[in-house]
């Protein structure tokens, strides 16, 4: 539906963790989490975009 009019983007290259301190990884972790609820956020406000409009045309 919606989804299809998204642009489609490939994954960012994943980041190389093998010279990384723990501190580093810990923090690096801290900024992956806050992403995901970022995401998550940004998933709810499309859904209840794509829902409201999907009650228009029922």
């Amino acid at each position: 539906m919606f989804e299809d009019l998204e642009p489609r983007k490939k994954p960012a290259a994943l980041k190389d963790l093998t010279d990384l301190g723990i501190a580093e990884l810990e923090e690096h972790i801290a900024f992956l989490k806050s992403e995901i609820v970022r995401t998550e956020k940004e998933i709810e406000k499309k859904k209840a975009v794509r829902d409201r409009a999907a009650s228009v045309f029922k």
